[in-house]
C-alpha cells in the first residue's frame, strides 16, 4: 500500500524527475526539480492553486521519482519521459513526431537523400522539419531528376564495380557503383543538392521558369501549370525569402500567445542573414500555464531531436530555467547556443512580428472552433427535433467488422457537442462469440461497455458517462439488439439505426420501431454520415491492424481435422463461410482433398446446439 505522507518524507534534497501516476497507473504528469523534497511536497501543501493541477492532484494515487547529478540532466531525463509517455497534464508540443526531415547521408561514400522521421546524431545533415510533407516529397523528385544521387541502400566498394540496376535505366541515378561518375563528380553532385536544401534555389529556380515559358509558348499549358506548382513546392520547402536580418547570423525567432487552454509558438527560421521559413506549433493543456512555463515547454520539447539548432534564439520573455535551457540546448547542438531577449531594435521588431503571427493564427482558430461548434449544434438541434428528444451532448456510434471467417472487432466511436472525441474511441476484439455473427458480437460489445461503467469509471474517463444517445450502423436487428442488453441490464438510452437503401447509401432513421425519414441535404443527415463513416472506419482498421500482427485466424482453424491444405481447399471451393455453413456433408465431402470425417466434422461444426 502506498502511503504518499510517509514517501514524501524519504524525499532526497537532489535534483532529479519525479513521475505522477493515477489509479490504474497510468503517468499524468512528469516534472523536474533542483530539489525533489521541496518540489514534490508543493503538491500536497494547502495552498491556492489553478483548477487544471486541482484536477491532477485529485487523481495521484502515487508517484515515483529518479535522482540524478545535475538540473540539466533532469532536464534531459524530463523531455525523454514527456516525449515518450505524452502525460495527460503537461503541456504538450501537438504533432511534434509527425514532420519529416530531408536527410542527405554525408557521411557516406555516396551519399543519398531521403525523407526521414528518425533524427541521429551520425554525421548526416538534415534538413526540415516540413509541415507540408507532399511539396518536400515533390523536391525530393526534382532532386533526383536534376542531379540522380543513388536511391538504393547497396555497400558500395571502391574498385568493385556492380552492374546497374533499375534506378540507372529509368534515369534516377548516375550509377556510381557501375563507375559511370567519379567520386569528385558526385561530390559535386552532393554539395548542389545540400545547397539547394540550404535555401540556395536561384539556379534551379530559373533552370524551372525557363522550362515553364519555353511550355507556355509552346501551348503545352498543361507542362506549364505542372512547373509552376513544382516552383511553389520548392518555395514552401526551403521557404523563400521573407525578411532580411541586420546581419548573416543564424537564428530562431519565436512568438507565442495563448488562450484559454491553447497556445500556438509561431517560429521564424533565419539562415545566413535571410528568413528561409516560418512554422507555427500548436500546444495543448496549455490552461493556466505562466508564459515563462509555456515557452520553456516549447523550447524543449522542439528542439529535442531537432539537428538544426542554431546559435541564437531570440524570444520575446525569459524562459523558466533559463540558464539550464542553455545548457541542454549545448548538449543537443555540440556548440553554444544562447537564448537571448531583444530589447530593441530590428530583434525585437522580428519577435515582436512573431508573437504577432501568433496571435493571428489563434484567432483564427477561435473563429474557426466558433463556426464550426455553431454548424455542429445546428445539426444537434435537427437531429433533435426528428427524434423528438433533447439535443444530444454525448453520442455514441457502434459497429462490428469481420471478413468472411475471421474473428470480429468491434468499434465504439464516440462524438461530444458533435464533434469527434478521439480519446474516447475504444475497439473492442469479441471474445465469445465464434464466427461471423454480428448481432451476437454487438450484444458482447454493448454488454461490456454498458457494464464497465462501474467497474473501471475511476480509472477511465471514457466510460464514465453514459450517452445521450447510441447509433447503431444497421437498421431494425442491430437496434433490437441493443434495446434487449439495456432492458437486461436495467438501462434506458435511446437507440437509432443507420437504415440504408439498395445502394448501401443512409436514407433514414430506424428509432421506436419505424423509419424515420430525413432530408439528404440537411445538417443533421451530414452528421450522422460522419459519424457513421468514423464508426466503419475505425472498425475497419482495428481489424487490419490485428491481422497485420497475425492475431486473427480463420474460424476454420477450430474445426477438428481441418488444417491449413483444406482450409483453402474449402474457402476456394465456396468462396465464403456462408456457403459453407449453407452446405451438406456430401457437398462438402466432395472438394479436393477432404473426406467423409473431414466433411462430417466441418457441418457439425456448423449446426451444433449452441451452448446456453
Amino acid at each position: 500500500m502506498f502511503d504518499i505522507n510517509e514517501e514524501l518524507k524519504k524525499l532526497p534534497d537532489k535534483p532529479g524527475v519525479y513521475i505522477m501516476h493515477d489509479a490504474p497507473g497510468n503517468i499524468i504528469y512528469v516534472g523536474k526539480a533542483v530539489s525533489l523534497k521541496n518540489r514534490v511536497r508543493q503538491y500536497f501543501q494547502k495552498r491556492v492553486r489553478s483548477p487544471k493541477i486541482e484536477r491532477m492532484i485529485s487523481l495521484i494515487d502515487h508517484f515515483e521519482y529518479i535522482v540524478v547529478d545535475s538540473e540539466v540532466e533532469a532536464l534531459v531525463l524530463e523531455c525523454n519521459l514527456i516525449k515518450e509517455n505524452r502525460p495527460k497534464y503537461n503541456t504538450m508540443l501537438m504533432d511534434d513526431k509527425s514532420y519529416p526531415f530531408i536527410k542527405v547521408t554525408v557521411g557516406e561514400d555516396y551519399p543519398r537523400a531521403y525523407l526521414t522521421h528518425n533524427v541521429k546524431k551520425d554525421g548526416s545533415r538534415y534538413f526540415g522539419p516540413y509541415t507540408d510533407v507532399g511539396a518536400a516529397k515533390n523536391a525530393l523528385a526534382l532532386l533526383d531528376s536534376l542531379y540522380g544521387l543513388r536511391p538504393c541502400r547497396k555497400t558500395i566498394v571502391k574498385g568493385k564495380l556492380i552492374k546497374p540496376c533499375l534506378y540507372y535505366d529509368v534515369h534516377r541515378c548516375k550509377a556510381p557503383c557501375a563507375g559511370y561518375i567519379s567520386g569528385e563528380e558526385y561530390a559535386e553532385l552532393v554539395k548542389n543538392v545540400v545547397d539547394f536544401l540550404s535555401g540556395n534555389i536561384a539556379p534551379v529556380k530559373r533552370k524551372l521558369k525557363e522550362q515553364m515559358k519555353e511550355a507556355s509558348d509552346n501551348l503545352e499549358f498543361e507542362c506549364a501549370a505542372k512547373l509552376r506548382d513544382l516552383i511553389a513546392d520548392i518555395e514552401r520547402v526551403t521557404g523563400s525569402q521573407k525578411i532580411t536580418a541586420s546581419d548573416e547570423g543564424d537564428r530562431d525567432v519565436i512568438g507565442i500567445a495563448a488562450r484559454d487552454d491553447r497556445a500556438v509558438a509561431q517560429v521564424f527560421f533565419i539562415r545566413k542573414g535571410k528568413m528561409t521559413g516560418r512554422e507555427h506549433f500548436y500546444l495543448t493543456e496549455a490552461a493556466d500555464e505562466t508564459p515563462k512555463a509555456l515557452l520553456a515547454a516549447f523550447i524543449k520539447q522542439f528542439y529535442t531531436g531537432n539537428p538544426n539548432i542554431p546559435g541564437v534564439i531570440l524570444l520575446p520573455g525569459e524562459p523558466e530555467e533559463k540558464e539550464a535551457l542553455e545548457e541542454f540546448l549545448c548538449s543537443l547542438a555540440g556548440y553554444k547556443v544562447t537564448l537571448k531577449i531583444p530589447a530593441r531594435g530590428d530583434k525585437e521588431g522580428l519577435v515582436r512580428l512573431a508573437g504577432d503571427n501568433a496571435k493571428m493564427v489563434l484567432e483564427k482558430d477561435r473563429e474557426r472552433l466558433e463556426s464550426e461548434y455553431e454548424g455542429a449544434m445546428d445539426a444537434l438541434r435537427e437531429l433533435a427535433g426528428l427524434l423528438d428528444i433533447e439535443p444530444p451532448r454525448r453520442i455514441e456510434s457502434y459497429d462490428i467488422s469481420n471478413t468472411s471467417g475471421v474473428e470480429s472487432v468491434g468499434s465504439m466511436v464516440v462524438h461530444e457537442d458533435g464533434k469527434p472525441k478521439k480519446s474516447d474511441y475504444r475497439k473492442f476484439k469479441i471474445k465469445t462469440v465464434k464466427g461471423p455473427d454480428d448481432y451476437a458480437s454487438l450484444a458482447e460489445v454493448l454488454r461490456r461497455r454498458l457494464t464497465h461503467r462501474e467497474r473501471i469509471c475511476d480509472g477511465d474517463e471514457s466510460f464514465r458517462d453514459f450517452p445521450d444517445l447510441i447509433l447503431m450502423d444497421g437498421g431494425r436487428g442491430q437496434v433490437n439488439v441493443a434495446l434487449e442488453v439495456m432492458e437486461e441490464l436495467g438501462i434506458d438510452i435511446r437507440v437509432c439505426g443507420l437504415v440504408k437503401d439498395d445502394h448501401h447509401r443512409t436514407r433514414g432513421l430506424y428509432c421506436d420501431g419505424i423509419e424515420v425519414p430525413i432530408n439528404t441535404r440537411s445538417a443533421a443527415f451530414m452528421l450522422i454520415t460522419r459519424i457513421q463513416d468514423e464508426t466503419h472506419r475505425f472498425a475497419i482498421e482495428y481489424h487490419r491492424e490485428l491481422r497485420s500482427r497475425g492475431q486473427v485466424r480463420s474460424i476454420l482453424d477450430d474445426i477438428p481435422l481441418i488444417g491449413p491444405k483444406r482450409r483453402r481447399a474449402l474457402m476456394k471451393a465456396f468462396g465464403s463461410i456462408e456457403s459453407l455453413r449453407d452446405a451438406d456433408v456430401e457437398t462438402i465431402a466432395k472438394v479436393a482433398d477432404m473426406n467423409e470425417a473431414a466433411a462430417q466434422s466441418v457441418y457439425e461444426f456448423f449446426h451444433a446446439t449452441p451452448d446456453p
